[in-house]
């Protein structure tokens, strides 16, 4: 029965592409699970549409359609997340790529709002896993950040089938009666390599370690500092996992009997996560794994939600932290270098929290130490993506800044103690003169 409605419902990439409205807004999966087969091919059919405009977050390659100069009349990429095609594409001078400000668990009904206002079409075109025979059912695999809410709320749903998308539990299934078209393309599933820590992230990562106590849940970001901590929590007992993005380095922490989930409020027994990405070894161990649920973001990412997880811990990383507690993390001055993603969403939580604790990491120097990241005041038109009112624990490999609940001499005083020596008289006397203290 399913067999015969998914053959009626499936295409080739190019009928597909040629059956999308004229004017329309297609949504596509958030980052390993972008649609590579449609990305690919869309720039190919350009005379065929008004205008497209493809919604993204974190783009894993660069494609025709948004990186070159010829395309810009015809096709938009906006996203909820800039990675290194994005920027590239905007550094290049190309109106084709446009940022969406959003919290991430709000991304996907935020969006859907705007795009009613639009009189284009709404299209969700998704990677999903092989279908089961039995049921009708397929995979969204790695991602659900606002995927469901799209295919919910779509005029139209392509449903792209990769053999490769590993199937992941939780919120994750969609029925063939939901998709109008299918499409087939087995694309490489976009992998990360393994990030080795630095020495000084090390030592950063020391006192975040410091800060999780036995019986936490645990909001843990990518790359070297967060790696670390995850090495230095090989000691700990009964973490649990509630985070935005599941990482390789939660792997190592389930191997070792660290993540049990048995402490949480929330999902006793199961890490619960709203997207994943990683090396083939992480998908290959996630394929079928029935401790980790991929659920909405809507749901993951609010903070109402996260709260209720006692002795929750967020850490999050940092561009820049001025002498107030503003948190830069997504851009620098006025140029969008990432996204907020969920980050004001799990610090928020964690710090409502009982017993929860918000921690923001970052180096104390850039540019290979010729500039401090402790700044007194951010450049004018920075993206403040955490506020001072809602910073908690401030780390960094010259120690920890709690600012909750303190004055802004006193935090001036905390973060100019974590600063690099070299630049701490300079930013005693900035904040002088600055009135602050």
């Amino acid at each position: 029965m399913w067999r015969k409605q998914y053959n009626n419902k499936l295409k080739s990439i190019e009928d597909a592409i040629l059956s999308l409205p004229k004017r329309a807004t297609v949504v596509v999966g958030l980052a390993a699970t972008e649609a590579q087969g449609f990305l690919s091919n869309l720039h190919k059919y350009k005379d065929n549409f008004e205008y497209i405009k493809v919604l993204t977050c974190l783009n894993m390659k660069e494609y025709p359609f948004f990186m070159e100069k010829e395309y810009e009349n015809k096709f938009a990429n906006h996203s909820w997340f800039y990675a290194p095609p994005t920027r590239k594409a905007k550094s290049e001078g190309l109106c084709t790529v446009d940022y969406i400000p959003n919290n991430l668990h709000m991304a996907g009904t935020d969006k859907i709002m705007s795009e009613k206002e639009d009189d284009s079409k709404l299209v969700f075109w998704g990677t999903v896993t092989p279908m089961l025979e039995n049921s009708g059912y397929f995979s969204l695999g790695l991602s659900n950040v606002y995927e469901m809410e799209v295919i919910e709320n779509a005029d139209m749903v392509v449903l792209e089938v990769n053999n490769n998308m590993p199937w992941i539990h939780g919120e994750t299934q969609v029925h063939i009666n939901q998709a109008d078209y299918i499409v087939e393309s087995d694309w490489e599933i976009p992998a990360l390599p393994i990030v080795e820590p630095s020495e000084l992230e090390e030592k950063i990562a020391k006192y975040i370690a410091d800060l999780v106590d036995d019986g936490s849940t645990i909001q843990i970001g990518i790359g070297g500092i967060p790696n670390a901590v995850a090495k230095l929590l090989v000691d700990k007992r009964d973490l649990g996992v509630h985070t935005e993005m599941f990482t390789e380095s939660m792997i190592d922490l389930f191997e070792a009997g660290v993540i049990t989930n048995n402490k949480k409020n929330l999902w006793k027994g199961r890490s619960i996560c709203t997207f994943a990405l990683g090396s083939k070894r992480m998908y290959e161990w996630l394929n079928n794994n029935p401790g980790v649920w991929v659920m909405r973001g809507s749901y993951v990412n609010d903070p109402f939600v996260i709260a209720q997880n006692d002795n929750m811990i967020s850490i999050n990383t940092a561009i820049s932290v001025d002498l107030q507690g503003q948190v830069v993390s997504e851009a620098i001055g006025t140029k969008q270098f990432s996204g907020t993603g969920g980050q004001l969403d799990t610090h928020r939580g964690a710090i409502k929290s009982k017993n929860g604790k918000g921690i923001i990491a970052l180096r104390s120097t850039a540019k290979k130490g010729a500039i401090s990241t402790i700044v007194s005041a951010h450049p004018q038109g920075s993206t403040i993506s955490v506020p001072r009112h809602d910073v908690d624990y401030v780390v960094t490999e010259f120690g920890v800044a709690h600012l909750r609940g303190k004055s802004l001499s006193q935090r001036v005083k905390a973060l100019i103690e974590i600063s690099h020596p070299d630049f701490r008289e300079k930013l005693l006397t900035e904040a002088k003169e600055l009135g602050y203290i």
